[in-house]
This record gives C-alpha cells, sequence and structure tokens, in this order.
C-alpha cells in the first residue's frame, strides 16, 4: 500500500527551482537564469496538464464501472426479495396445516379422555366398595389397611364405626412422621403431612415437629443465636415439607420466644429485680436489645402478611412486665447513683455540705448581691477548693448517657420524650444545681471582701471549671438528649430548662467575676498605698534621682500581669476580651485617681511619665485597644506636668488632648508644684 504525503506547493516549487540548472542563488559557474527557469517552468506545466487529464480520463472510467456494478447489486437484492417472499408464503401455508392437524389431536384427546374417565371412576369406585366391605365387615386384608407404607393413601372414613380407626390411622400418620423425622426422611414427612392436612391431628403434627426440631438446639451458652440457627435451618427445610411453611415457621418462632426466651428472660431479671437496680437495667436493656436483633434477623423469613407486627408482639408478650414500670426503675437507680457519686466526692474532700437557703430570705439575698455587688454572709475560706470535679461529672454524664441509651431502647414512642425529659431533670438536678450550682455558692461565699490583705483569689479556678464542664452538659445535651425529643414538644420544654440553668450560672459567674476583679483592683490600691511614698514625686533632691520607675509601680504591673494570665487561662472566646476590658478599665480608674493624690515636681512628674509607660506597657498584654487608648491617653496628660508653661497650650491642643475635657486637663495641671505661680496660671487660663 502506498502512502503518499501530503502536496506542498511552496515546497514542490523549491525543489523544481534546486533541480533546474541555473536556477540557484548561490553563484558559482552556472549563476541564476530566469530564462531557464521559466522554460523549466512552462515545461512543467504542460506535463502536469497531460497527467492531470490521464487521472481525469481513468476517474471517469471507475465511476461508469462502479454505476454499472450498483445496477447489477440492485437487480440481485430484488430478485432476492422475491424469493424470500416465496418462501414465507410455503412457510405460512405449513403453520396453517400444523395448526389444523392439532386440532385434530386435541379433539380426538377429548374423547379418549371422555371415555377412560368414567371407566376409571367405575374401578376406583370397585375398590372402594371393596375396602368398605372389609372394613364393615372387621376383617382388613387388604394391603391399604395393614401395610404403612400404604396407608397414606387411604382416604379419611366418615361415620360411626370409622371413628376408632380414624383415630388409630391419625396416630400412625403421626407416629410414622416423627419416625421420619428422626431419620431425616423429608420425601416421606412431605407424604405424611400431605395426608395429615385432612386429618384434625394436623396441628398435632406440626407440634411434634417444632419440638423435635428444638432437641439438641441450645447447646451453647448463647440462647439468641441458638435460636437464629435454628430458625435460620428449618427455613430451609420446611418448604420441602409442608404446604403452608410460613404458618410452621411463624408457629416455631412463637414457642421459641413464649417458652424458651421468656423463661431465659425471667429467670436473668426476676433474680436481681429487687436486690440490684442496677445490674437488673443492664440486664434488661441487653435482653431487650438480643431480643429484638434476634427479630431483625427473622425478618428475612416469610412469616405471613404482617410479620412486623407478629414478632412485635412476640417481644411485648416476653417484657411488658418489665417494661411497664422501666421508667420509675430508671430515674430511682439514676437518683440514687447520683447522690452516691456526689457523696463520696465530698467525703474524699471531707467536706459537709452546707445547706444553701432557698425561700423568700434567700431570693432576697440574691436580689441584694446581684444589683449591690455586696458579699452577704461571712466570707468562706475555702483553702483553694473548688469543689468541681471533672471525674465526677463524667461519672455523672457517663450514668446519665447510659440511661438515655436505655430509654430509648426500652420506652414505649410515644412515651419515650417524656422519659427523657424525667432523666434530663435528674441529671440537671445533681450535675448542675447539686455540683456546679453548689461550687459557684461556695465560691461566691469564697471570695474576700474588696479591702482584704494578701487575698488569695480562687473563683477563676471555679469559672475555668465550671466553663469546661458545661461543655460537657451541652455535648450531652446535643448528643444523647436532643435525638430523642427534638420532634416533640418536650423539645421546647427542654430547652427552657437548659435557657434557664445556663442564665442562672452566668448570673452568678458574672457576680463572682465582678466581685473578683474588685478584689483585684482593692490588691493593687494596698500595693499602691504600701508602697507609694509622696517623695516618691517630690524628691528632696532633684538631682539625685537614680529609678527608673517607682517600686509601686514595679510591684502593681507584677501583680496586674499576674492576673492577666490567670484569666485568660481560666476563659475562652469573647469571655476573655470581655472580663479583660472591665479589668483594664478599673485598672485605668484605680492608676488615674491615684496619680490625682500627690503633687509633681519637675523631676517627680518625669518619675510619674515612667511609672504611666510601665503601666502602659504592661497595659499591652491585654491587648484590648480600648484599654491601650486610655493608657496612651493618660500617659499624654502626664506629659502636662512636665512641659513648660510656654508649650502648655500646644500640648493640650495636641492630638491626644483635644478631645478631652478642659476640667480634666486643669485637674492634671494643678498637679504641679509650681502650679500657683503667676506665670503658669496665666499660660494655662
Amino acid at each position: 500500500m502506498c502512502i503518499f504525503e501530503p502536496f506542498v506547493a511552496d515546497e514542490y516549487i523549491e525543489r523544481l527551482v534546486w533541480r533546474t540548472p541555473g536556477g540557484g542563488s548561490r553563484g558559482g559557474p552556472e549563476a541564476f537564469d530566469p530564462k531557464r527557469l521559466l522554460e523549466e517552468f512552462v515545461n512543467h506545466i504542460q506535463e502536469l496538464q497531460i497527467m492531470d487529464e490521464r487521472i481525469q480520463r481513468k476517474v471517469e472510467k471507475l465511476e461508469q464501472q462502479c454505476q454499472k456494478e450498483a445496477k447489477e447489486f440492485a437487480k440481485k437484492v430484488q430478485e432476492l426479495q422475491k424469493s424470500n417472499q416465496v418462501a414465507f408464503q410455503h412457510f405460512q401455508e405449513l403453520d396453517e396445516h400444523i395448526s389444523y392437524v392439532a386440532t385434530k389431536v386435541c379433539h380426538l384427546g377429548d374423547q379418549l379422555e371422555g371415555v377412560n374417565t368414567p371407566r376409571q371412576r367405575a374401578v376406583e369406585a370397585q375398590k372402594l366398595m371393596k375396602y368398605f366391605n372389609e372394613f364393615l365387615d372387621g376383617e382388613l386384608k387388604s394391603d391399604v389397611f395393614t401395610n404403612s407404607e400404604k396407608v397414606t393413601h387411604f382416604l379419611p372414613l366418615r361415620g360411626k364405626k370409622s371413628k376408632c380407626k380414624y383415630h388409630d390411622l391419625e396416630c400412625q400418620l403421626i407416629q410414622e412422621f416423627t419416625s421420619a423425622q428422626r431419620r431425616g426422611e423429608i420425601s416421606r414427612m412431605r407424604e405424611v403431612a400431605a395426608v395429615l392436612l385432612h386429618f384434625k391431628g394436623y396441628s398435632h403434627c406440626v407440634d411434634v415437629y417444632i419440638k423435635q426440631c428444638q432437641e439438641g438446639a441450645y447447646l451453647r451458652n448463647d440462647i439468641f443465636e441458638d435460636a437464629a440457627i435454628l430458625c435460620q435451618r428449618v427455613n430451609k427445610q420446611v418448604g420441602d415439607i409442608f404446604s403452608n411453611p410460613e404458618t410452621v415457621l411463624a408457629k416455631l418462632i412463637q414457642n421459641v420466644f413464649e417458652i424458651k426466651l421468656q423463661s431465659f428472660v425471667k429467670d436473668q431479671l426476676e433474680e436481681c429485680r429487687k436486690s440490684d437496680a442496677e445490674q437488673y437495667l443492664k440486664n434488661l436493656y441487653d435482653l431487650y436489645t438480643r431480643t429484638t436483633n434476634l427479630s431483625s434477623k427473622l425478618m428475612e423469613f416469610n412469616l405471613g402478611t404482617d410479620k412486623q407486627t407478629f414478632l412485635s408482639k412476640l417481644i411485648k408478650s416476653i417484657f411488658i412486665s418489665y417494661l411497664e414500670n422501666y421508667i420509675e426503675v430508671e430515674t430511682g437507680y439514676l437518683k440514687s447513683r447520683s447522690a452516691m457519686i456526689l457523696q463520696r466526692y465530698y467525703d474524699s474532700k471531707n467536706h459537709q455540705k452546707r445547706s444553701i437557703g432557698t425561700g423568700g430570705i434567700q431570693d432576697l439575698k440574691e436580689r441584694i448581691r446581684q444589683r449591690t455587688n455586696l458579699p452577704l454572709g461571712p466570707s468562706i475560706d475555702t483553702h483553694g477548693e473548688t469543689f468541681l470535679s471533672q471525674e465526677v461529672v463524667v461519672n455523672l454524664l457517663q450514668e446519665t448517657k447510659q440511661a438515655f441509651e436505655r430509654c430509648h431502647r426500652l420506652s414505649d414512642p410515644s412515651d419515650l420524650p417524656r422519659n427523657a425529659f424525667r432523666i434530663f431533670t435528674i441529671l440537671v438536678e445533681f450535675l448542675c444545681i447539686e455540683h456546679i450550682d453548689y461550687a459557684l455558692e461556695t465560691g461566691l461565699a469564697g471570695i474576700p471582701s474588696s479591702d482584704s490583705r494578701n487575698a488569695n483569689l480562687y473563683f477563676l479556678d471555679v469559672v475555668q471549671q465550671a466553663n469546661t464542664i458545661f461543655h460537657l452538659f451541652d455535648k450531652q445535651f446535643n448528643d444523647h438528649l436532643m435525638p430523642l425529643i427534638s420532634s416533640s414538644p418536650k423539645l421546647s420544654e427542654c430547652l427552657q430548662k437548659k435557657k434557664e440553668i445556663i442564665e442562672q450560672m452566668e448570673m452568678k459567674l458574672d457576680t463572682g467575676i465582678d466581685r473578683t476583679l474588685n478584689c483585684m483592683i482593692g490588691q493593687m490600691k494596698h500595693i499602691l498605698t504600701a508602697e507609694q511614698k509622696k517623695t516618691d514625686f517630690k524628691p528632696e533632691d532633684e538631682n539625685n534621682v537614680l529609678i527608673q520607675y517607682t517600686n509601686a509601680c514595679v510591684k502593681v504591673c507584677a501583680y496586674v500581669r499576674k492576673q492577666v494570665e490567670k484569666i485568660k487561662n481560666s476563659m475562652d472566646g469573647k469571655n476573655v476580651d470581655t472580663v479583660l476590658m472591665e479589668l483594664g478599665v478599673r485598672f485605668h480608674r484605680l492608676i488615674y485617681e491615684h496619680l490625682q493624690q500627690y503633687s509633681y515636681s519637675c523631676m517627680g512628674g518625669m518619675l510619674a511619665i515612667c511609672d504611666v509607660a510601665e503601666y502602659r506597657k504592661c497595659a499591652k498584654d491585654f491587648k484590648i485597644p480600648l484599654v491601650l487608648h486610655l493608657f496612651d491617653t493618660l500617659h499624654a496628660l502626664c506629659n502636662l506636668l512636665v512641659v513648660a508653661p510656654d508649650n502648655l497650650k500646644q500640648v493640650c491642643s495636641g492630638e491626644q488632648l483635644a478631645n478631652l475635657d478642659k476640667n480634666i486637663l486643669h485637674s492634671f495641671v494643678q498637679l504641679r508644684a509650681d502650679y500657683r505661680s503667676a506665670r503658669l496660671a496665666r499660660h494655662f487660663s
């Protein structure tokens, strides 16, 4: 096969030029000759025209040949179509002839059957009359009475004299079925079962089959697995024996549930029902779960029309006496268990829970404390103990989680939301009120007054642990309670109760944090009072000041940094910024008021500026723009203590001080030792 490259005119001409003598352009003996090249082009064009004519004639010849062959092919196809039509006509004639013959054969068969059927009935009637004669005479000689293999072909007899024989035959057939089952002869079992279908004792035959199926079936320690294997085995076999396999299998399952499983469940639950509530609930949950799992496996089998209802009734018949009062047992156990967990914790701390009052007086104290932030009653020294334990919380949540799981499994769908709500209220009572709320109340009582010296502030530790615990509580609410109540009216009730608990706790946390911040400010005030001297800002020797900032400033900054770090470790999210902003504002107010107490010489003013610069550096740790802005402004105000009198107005109109009230500016200028000089008063007026 020849493969032609695509024709490119430029390349073709280029090759032609190079082959032609005198067509080159590089000089030499044969320099470029345009006439010779033109002549070569003309000759070559003529050759191409001749070649084109030759190829065109060849194409026309091939087209004519192709048209001729197409006509011959079309003619041949027409001939084949005619032949096919003739063959189809012959096929139709043959089909009609076969149908005619088949009709004749069917008619002949009907005639033969019309003759043979009466004859066969007459023969069977003769045999039956013979059997009746033998039965009435009492001499049973025929094979149908004496051979057990033939008895299955004997039809049930009727009448007074046949009752005894009817019963004997029925017993013989059942015995034969039993023997065949023990031998594993499925075909014989099927024959006998088909005959017994016409007897009253057919149900007894099914009972015998069910009883023998269960012999040796329960050899393992797991009765539920044994029952599943038994039903799978019978399901494969029962269709080969009985004409109504779904009824027989359903009766077997009913027998397993009502006898074997019910007896097993009763033995497992009754012994611990009154003595051990925890074990009783665990066993009830486990047995009910395994029973429903078995029911799910049995759903694969054909048990009739409504197998779901059938299996549900069987499960209910086993557990109804236990499920009726399940929630009472559950809530009673959960309360006692939760109380024991809490008491065991407080005992380990050698702590006797103090009674948190309720009623009108306590409510009045609470309202006063919220509005005035005053500590009502004596302060309690908790020795740094928060009385919150994550171990206790995990135990309470684990017990409640298991209770929710049991509630989901064991409660009737109509009772599920109400039962879940009861469990939730117990969790709220023991976790939120008896543990968290008690710890908050104890923590509030342990916060010292704001004028206490060297007070240990442990309430932030309570805040940290309370936040962690409440996150765990909220997670369980969403993960385990919400799915149980999400589509019921109890949802809004639970959300409302949760909201009330959150608001109550947040109120106490806010109160405790506020009082703790007051204590922090009180500690700072005590440091400033004890460490700051009047001579710090008005030294006797102006030329002999060697310190960069005062000792009071150093101690206050160290204390503030420690408290800031503690706040950051105790809280999360926006709460950190909110508390730090509040502390920063109060810190600024304290320093502002503190500076207002002194009179400043020129060198003392410089030292005050250095102190404020250090306070500002400390304020940067807050990472709160407002706090930093306050200290920047305070730093600018301190410049009024040292600026030359002639420059006071210029400094006051600067960017940081221009928007401040004139009284504030005046109050700082008045702190200067040289304020009363006429020159200074004149410049500032």
